[in-house]
């Protein structure tokens, strides 16, 4: 089995619903993640998953210098970054590309899926 990082992009800017269109829209969505989430669990391909909070909440640290240095906000500056992500097992890509579109569906959001080096 081959470990997964399906991250979930979304929009920079900290939208009123988190970029959902309306408040009913982000709670249908997050009660289909938690739906899907059990599944996984389930179904035994879950091995951790979180939701992060805003870019702007980042702090980047950089200790390629003499001394460490930090800085507030994204290292990249883009249009998109990671909302939140499941690592999952799974026995071959095609299992984990199928889950991460319906992880997509269930969040409303882009899944970018890769797989953990040494697999």
């Amino acid at each position: 089995m081959t470990q997964y990082l399906m991250s979930v992009h979304g929009p920079v800017e900290a939208e009123e619903y988190g970029g959902y269109g309306s408040q009913e829209e982000m709670e249908q969505a997050f009660a289909d993640t938690g739906a899907f989430n059990d599944r996984l669990q389930a179904e035994g391909y879950w091995v951790f998953a979180g939701g992060l909070q805003p870019a702007t909440n980042a702090t980047v640290v950089d200790g390629t210098g003499e001394a460490p240095v930090t800085t507030d906000g994204p290292y990249l500056e883009t249009k998109e970054v990671i909302g939140g992500f499941w690592i999952i097992e799974a026995p071959d890509l095609d299992v984990a590309l199928r889950l991460a579109a319906e992880g997509s569906k269930a969040c409303g959001g882009k899944v970018e899926v890769r797989p953990f080096q040494g697999a």
